[in-house]
């Protein structure tokens, strides 16, 4: 994917600022997963990993909580059982339901990816400055508080 460096000020839109440093970031925590023992994960999984509860989740949760058909989902889902990263385990709450859980090489490729995205954290602070770097965390900190949705 070619991402232009330096658009037109009027298509430099917030979208624009936030996708390059997401791109890169996602690049290097996925890209580095190999060399930690995780040669099969890839980005697209970032949406199991990214909205799994530590007392799991039903598919139905994952799917609506990464905007993805449930279809989708289970494709990913049932990719990353397979690799034994995930297991499906009875709903104590609805006998009928399923809930997806986090084995413990899943639980470890969890923290890779935390070790690796401050790592590349870390790096953008190098390029930027660490004050600045946490500026922009506090400012995207408040952000992500006032856009979440309200829970009871």
């Amino acid at each position: 994917m070619t991402v232009e460096r330096h658009p037109t000020e009027a298509r430099r839109s917030l979208g624009w600022l936030l996708r390059l440093p997401y791109a890169q970031l996602s690049e290097r925590v996925y890209g580095g997963l190999a060399a930690r023992g995780f040669p099969e994960i890839r980005a697209a999984h970032g949406a199991v990993f990214r909205h799994i509860l530590p007392s799991g989740s039903r598919l139905t949760e994952l799917a609506e909580a990464a905007g993805m058909t449930k279809q989708g989902m289970a494709y990913l889902v049932e990719g990353l059982t397979g690799a034994g990263y995930l297991e499906s385990r009875p709903d104590p709450a609805d006998g009928r339901a399923r809930r997806i859980h986090l084995t413990r090489r899943g639980q470890a490729v969890m923290e890779a990816l935390l070790v690796q995205s401050r790592e590349a954290e870390e790096e953008f602070g190098r390029r930027i400055g660490a004050a600045k770097l946490a500026r922009l965390r506090s400012l995207l900190e408040e952000l992500a508080e006032e856009l979440s949705p309200v829970r009871d």
